[in-house]
């Protein structure tokens, strides 16, 4: 299935090999082992946050260049969890026949989300996480012509308020307890882990949006559950 994809790409530092080393073992455990190609750079300088964002970028630039239609570019600190075949073919399905799609993301936290007439795939309201998304080639064009303008690459596909941005459900791919890189992002990091790391609250994220309605009707039926038994 993995085939579906033109070019696949990992985004590296240089001053990462364990990193790399996971993510290769992450790689095989889901039959992937063989169609990687490691983006390994140099951390920036003097933003970490423009270094995201240009490698991000650059792998776009490659496979374009390369032809792809369809690039699928993940960050080193990749977890593969709860992996299911039958999840990955519902997405190939939809991005086969419907191909008014920009973005298809195997794992991220969103503000919204809603289903789709394809199982296991959901239109979606995009907030965070760049760890493994497929771009289909006409919006990979688009954001291939915007040059740094410092904002960070999350922030900057959120604030796009972009349409035809799709999820995998449930979602497989997640982000590893790895430290982040980026310095400023540690109290974060650390925050995050407090409450069970990136996995548990991406997972939390993605309960509450599919089945928001139901949690939401759930806790105003206990409110007016409590006020009955006061009145009373």
């Amino acid at each position: 299935m993995w085939d579906f994809f033109d070019k696949i790409y990992c985004i590296s530092l240089t001053e990462r090999p364990d990193r790399r080393r996971e993510a290769h073992t992450q790689f095989r455990s889901v039959g992937l082992s063989d169609r990687v190609e490691f983006h390994i750079v140099d951390k920036h300088s003097t933003d970490p946050e423009q270094g995201v964002y240009e490698s991000h970028i650059d792998c776009m630039k490659k496979g374009l260049s390369a032809g792809a239609r369809r690039i699928l570019i993940f960050e080193d600190d990749i977890l593969f969890d709860r992996f299911d075949p039958a999840v990955l073919q519902h997405g190939i399905d939809f991005m086969s026949t419907d191909t008014d799609w920009n973005m298809v993301l195997l794992g991220c936290m969103v503000k919204g989300s809603r289903s789709t007439k394809y199982p296991s795939v959901r239109k979606v309201r995009y907030r965070s996480l760049t760890h493994a998304c497929i771009l289909n080639r006409p919006f990979a064009e688009q954001l291939a012509e915007r040059p740094w303008h410092g904002v960070p690459y999350d922030d900057f596909l959120r604030d796009l308020k972009d349409d035809r941005t799709y999820v995998l459900y449930p979602a497989f791919a997640f982000q590893s307890s790895s430290p982040s890189d980026n310095e400023r992002y540690l109290p974060l990091d650390r925050v995050r882990r407090l409450f069970g790391g990136l996995r548990r609250l991406q997972k939390m994220n993605e309960a509450f949006h599919r089945h928001r309605p139901v949690i939401i009707a759930a806790h105003i039926a206990v409110v007016f559950g409590i006020l009955a038994w006061v009145i009373s």
